[in-house]
């Protein structure tokens, strides 16, 4: 089993910064994925970011150049850096630790509320 604690959301105004952070702790596989999907209100969950244990990355259109993902592999963990955060990132943040060779070794954060409103 593995549990995913995500942390650092809150409420910011445009144009501001966050940082989310999620460790995961228990049975990590060395070979994985890291990322940080968001679902807004009647939205489907969507991919914002994603990191594996290489370093390599992956973002959505939609945040390339204001958002930064990295990981401390050593520390199970991710970090999503936000900036120029628009209202329409508003959204619950979850953090998704993943092995893409086995189905079954898929696992969830709870979320964290982002808020980007004046």
């Amino acid at each position: 089993q593995v549990q995913l604690v995500e942390s650092g959301g809150g409420l910011v105004q445009p144009g501001g910064s966050l940082r989310l952070s999620c460790v995961a702790s228990g049975s990590i596989l060395s070979i994985n994925i890291m990322g940080w999907y968001r679902q807004a209100p009647g939205q489907q969950r969507e991919l914002v970011a994603d990191i594996n244990n290489v370093g390599r990355t992956n973002y959505a259109d939609s945040v390339k150049g204001r958002f930064t993902i990295s990981r401390d592999n050593a520390k199970n963990t991710v970090i999503l850096q936000m900036n120029s955060l628009k209202p329409e990132d508003t959204a619950v943040y979850y953090c998704r630790l993943y092995a893409d060779y086995d189905d079954d070794y898929d696992y969830w954060g709870q979320g964290t509320q982002v808020t980007v409103s004046s």
